[in-house]
């Protein structure tokens, strides 16, 4: 068994170095006891065991560049186990290259977990790092000084002290830990291995950061457990305004009533005046009944359903007032919604591609949508489409049959199934009447296929291109029943 005692600060080139020398000689990982000196001397502790001597002819062990990026950061971790971890993944990587791609395997499972705390400590180090002056006075290079205090529960001060060093370049400044201090003093970087103690500080500061806190807490928006997770004891605890936040949770259900009883109850004194100014504005001219403009402008404002609470505007159907064939879709999609037109977004593009292949020029279409508002769920800062039910359906037919009654088409093509229900009363599944000619009342046809968003959304290539194919051959029988 070979023994290897280690200073174990966090610096990689000290393991690389003992794990050049022992993959060098051959020696497996179960055959070697990775030690960390605790900084005190022990009188009964075996003797450190040399470097072996390199074996003859052994090719060195290479890594990918991933695993150095991977040690670098777990040679900062607190357990002791890293240094076997490390060496025993080196060792298994001169078999398996792709060893590290592997999440469920345990040994990088654990290296992963250790990397990740450790990239979160030094996170935490970058937020709660809090300088405060060191006397009135200025140092010997005309700096001022500057003292903070942190507790890591890793390694990472040789790590993260170039980054104070590039942010702080200005001042004198020290950082004590219980794992040692790093100093920076306009030219040279210091480290320290030596623990230090908790300074007993106060700065002119420290009352400006009350200040601020206590003016930016919001208590509606307070959640404790989200304060806990971000911001443990160990560090809140050593900032000045962190005994202001028990008070603050205590006072926030009382300040929250308050807020809501010294909401405006009457308008600001500005509002009177912009009304005056908006009933002075000369109204436009009124567009003449029983057009599409008229139409349109009427259901700009619409209101039957809550879609037009989220939604950025009505998007209307547009073409010729006397079109003889009007495609109706489900509703507006994200683009449709922002631009407020219809069939311009991914959807529209692949609408366009296709009835154009067919013979059938856009411009002498109507094209308009069962529902004239966007449906969506908030992800962030996407907007996902989510299908209108029936009820919504319901309302906005009101709308599709003002369209249809002024425009007077021949022929409506209803795309997909929302726009079949909208259009008819009887429940028939989309598949069991796709592609058909169906008579209508007032010598109109209805023919059915599905809407471009579908085949967008087919993950299998073979099947997105034989659905494609169907949807070409649904519009040149559109084209046939144009005439």
């Amino acid at each position: 068994m070979s023994r290897v005692l280690l200073e174990g600060r966090g610096d990689f080139a000290e393991w690389r170095n003992a794990a050049r020398s022992l993959a060098a000689t051959g020696i497996p990982p179960e055959e070697i006891d990775w030690r960390e000196r605790d900084g005190g001397t022990d009188l009964f502790a075996e003797p450190e065991a040399l470097p072996p001597s390199p074996a003859s002819g052994k090719a060195p062990m290479t890594v990918p560049p991933a695993f150095i990026a991977l040690a670098e950061a777990v040679i900062c971790h607190s357990d002791p186990i890293r240094f076997m971890l490390l060496y025993r993944l080196l060792w298994r990587l001169q078999e398996d290259r792709t060893l590290l791609d592997v999440a469920s395997d345990e040994d990088v499972s654990r290296l992963r977990m250790m990397e990740k705390s450790v990239r979160r400590d030094a996170h935490k180090m970058s937020a709660f790092v809090r300088f405060k002056e060191v006397g009135t006075g200025l140092s010997v290079n005309g700096r001022r000084k500057f003292l903070a205090w942190f507790e890591p529960d890793h390694h990472i001060l040789a790590r993260k002290a170039p980054f104070f060093q590039k942010r702080f370049n200005d001042m004198d400044w020290i950082i004590a830990t219980p794992r040692g201090s790093a100093a920076w003093d306009g030219v040279t970087l210091t480290l320290s291995s030596d623990p230090c103690e908790k300074p007993d500080l106060t700065d002119p500061a420290d009352q400006l950061w009350r200040t601020y806190y206590a003016n930016i807490f919001n208590p509606a928006r307070l959640k404790v457990k989200a304060m806990q997770a971000e911001m443990p004891k160990k560090y809140w605890k050593n900032l000045p305004e962190a005994d202001l936040i028990p008070g603050l949770i205590a006072a926030a259900e009382g300040k929250v009533l308050a807020m809501a009883a010294r909401q405006a109850s009457e308008p600001l004194p500005f509002h009177g005046r912009l009304q005056q100014a908006a009933r002075n504005v000369p109204a436009a001219p009124k567009l003449p009944a029983g057009t599409l403009a008229a139409l349109r402008e009427e259901a700009s404002v619409c209101t039957r359903c809550p879609l037009h609470q989220t939604a950025t505007q009505t998007v209307f159907g547009e073409g010729p007032q006397d079109a003889q064939v009007m495609f109706v879709g489900e509703q507006p999609g994200d683009q449709e919604d922002l631009a407020g037109h219809p069939f311009v977004g991914p959807a529209g593009k692949v609408f366009d591609q296709v009835i154009g292949d067919a013979g059938i020029d856009r411009r002498a279409i109507y094209v308009t949508n069962a529902v004239k508002h966007f449906k969506y769920e908030p992800r962030g800062r996407r907007r996902i489409h989510q299908r209108p039910n029936l009820g919504e359906v319901a309302h906005c037919r009101w709308w599709l049959n003002l369209e249809i009654d002024l425009i007077k088409p021949k022929l409506i093509v209803a795309m997909g199934a929302t726009a079949l229900a909208s259009l008819t009363d009887a429940k028939r599944k989309l598949s069991d009447v796709r592609g058909q000619a169906i008579p209508l009342s007032g010598a109109r046809t209805l023919f059915v296929t599905v809407h471009p968003s579908y085949l967008l959304r087919i993950p299998d290539p073979r099947l997105k291109a034989e659905e494609m194919v169907r949807f070409q051959d649904d519009m040149l029988q559109v084209r046939g029943l144009m005439g």
